[in-house]
């Protein structure tokens, strides 16, 4: 067991955002600011797998679990990100029992599963530690997921069951444009389908947009973890929260503002 699975199991909830930036300054910044965990995202990101190897140092370095979302079911990018030292993978669109097992084995070493053996990656630092303890700490990584259609839906319990999958994470932009949902109908929806996965005694997470008081309120609820925002719209959004702030303070000095470009003009 994985000391973040643990705390998906045991509490309290954690809090994490995606990372969408490769720039290693970024996941710093994640990490300072207090997130528990972060998910780099190699589905809607030009990141390569260097820059990944990266920003996985970097979380690691400061103390922060770093899981990574995996563009597809590869068993070879699963292993990678893995191998790079990732607490676990975060994988998308798994709609059916057999994609789970595909993806779960794929992060597993035998008998459990069919990933390669790489004690000399970062994972087994570099070859330094005992191939026993590699081994270990490797069966402690954490495979996670993402319920985002229909056909997820309609399978989600025996998604759920499937014991090389840790735990499920509903994707509500997707499942919004998949169900034809918005607002409370969504809300409804996905608190019913976390229900069916918590019943088969399995952590379930969900992510919101950017209120933290919506995030409190899911862990309320009972999800096992939540992720708001990502790097890129933090940046943005506080970008421009200062611009819009420095342009009304400019409104509100208008007058004085216009007159001392006009005294400007008139020394000239």
């Amino acid at each position: 067991m994985s000391t973040f699975l643990e705390r998906l199991e045991v509490g309290p909830v954690p809090l994490g955002t995606w990372v969408k930036l490769p720039a290693t300054e970024s996941v710093e910044l994640m990490a300072l600011a207090g997130f528990d965990f972060v998910v780099i995202d190699l589905e809607h990101s030009p990141m390569s797998i260097e820059t990944v190897s990266r920003l996985v140092a970097t979380a690691r370095g400061r103390g922060l679990s770093v899981l990574v979302r995996v563009p597809d079911h590869s068993p070879a990018t699963i292993g990678r990100c893995l191998d790079l030292g990732a607490d676990g993978v975060v994988v998308p669109h798994v709609d059916t029992v057999a994609q789970a097992r595909q993806v779960g084995r794929a992060a597993r070493f035998p008998p459990d599963g069919d990933r390669g053996v790489g004690p000399t990656s970062r994972a087994g630092a570099w070859g330094m530690s005992p191939l026993g303890e590699y081994l270990t700490n490797q069966s402690r990584i954490v495979v996670i997921a993402q319920i985002e259609s229909r056909t997820g839906i309609e399978n989600v319990a025996a998604i759920a069951a499937e014991p090389t999958i840790d735990a499920l994470f509903l994707g509500p932009v997707d499942l919004s444009v998949a169900l034809g949902l918005t607002g409370e109908e969504l809300a409804a929806e996905l608190t019913r389908v976390a229900a069916i996965a918590r019943s088969a005694g399995i952590p379930v997470g969900t992510a919101i947009g950017g209120e933290p008081e919506q995030a409190a309120e899911l862990a309320h609820e009972g999800y096992h973890l939540v992720m708001t925002s990502n790097d890129a719209t933090i940046l943005a959004a506080g970008s421009a929260l200062l611009v819009r702030r420095y342009r009304a303070a400019l409104d509100v000095l208008g007058l004085a503002q216009n007159a001392h470009h006009q005294r400007n003009k008139d020394d000239t």
